[in-house]
């Protein structure tokens, strides 16, 4: 594919977005063409994805000015929901997504981002909003999400000034885990999937679904799906032999104790 290399390594899914010319900037291309490879990701054999950009320069510094520069309303729509409808479905992925974000995360690089389930940054990393000063607002979540994860109040401010904010500020509000300088980013990012790979994969898959799904229920619902979810994990067999193990090494560690 033209603009995104995906590569296996182990249970980790890596995916590039490769426009280093442009900054990775996000077009109709690279949209359709991450959603398909997507669709070709088989959770059977990957346990975690991560996401980040080509070169050392940008994550993804926003959609492509230059094609939507002479948009009409509707088209703007469409733009908006084919973006929309990819975070989305990045959002709601059956396995857990790690952003690698090196360098700049504008506008849809930054909505990007904060589709994925954690992110961690390198230390040139800058994230912004900046679509008012184009005479456009965020048109892939970003209203919605980034509120969400650091409040109201921070959002509001960053999206109405415009302003870009560098990785030190991202992480003390939050809106990133942890900054790596940007030559140990991804060896980090893989640590952080490895980590996570390690797991029982339909747990963290159930783990991942209460999270999202619960957020936007109210706190007895939650719970009750909660508890669905928590009954169907023995089910599998990824609970009889964890637990098995752990009351088998439990048994020793006391033998040998004694």
């Amino acid at each position: 594919m033209g603009f995104i290399e995906y590569k296996q390594k182990g249970y980790i899914g890596i995916i590039t977005i490769s426009r280093p010319k442009v900054l990775n900037a996000l077009n109709i291309s690279v949209l359709n063409e991450m959603n398909r490879v997507l669709e070709k990701v088989d959770i059977k054999t990957t346990r975690c994805l991560i996401i980040t950009g080509a070169g050392e320069k940008a994550f993804v510094a926003g959609a492509d000015i230059g094609e939507m520069v002479n948009l009409t309303r509707s088209e703007g729509e469409a733009f908006g929901k084919r973006g929309n409808d990819l975070l989305r479905k990045i959002e709601m992925f059956s396995i857990p997504v790690i952003a690698a974000i090196n360098g700049f995360a504008l506008g849809g690089g930054c909505e990007l981002a904060l589709s994925c389930d954690m992110r961690i940054c390198s230390d040139n990393a800058v994230f912004g909003q900046p679509e008012v000063g184009l005479g456009i607002m965020p048109g892939f979540g970003g209203t919605q999400r980034l509120s969400r994860l650091i409040g109201l109040g921070r959002a509001k401010e960053l999206i109405y000034s415009a302003k870009k904010i560098n990785a030190e500020e991202a992480y003390r509000i939050g809106l990133v885990n942890a900054v790596f300088p940007l030559e140990k980013l991804m060896l980090e990012a893989e640590k952080m999937a490895t980590g996570i790979a390690r797991n029982a994969p339909i747990a963290v898959r159930y783990c991942k679904e209460a999270i999202n799904l619960g957020i936007e229920m109210n706190i007895d619902q939650a719970i009750t799906m909660e508890e669905t979810l928590f009954g169907k994990c023995f089910e599998t067999l990824d609970q009889k032999e964890g637990m098995n193990a752990f009351i088998n090494l439990s048994r020793n560690k006391n033998f040998i104790n004694k």
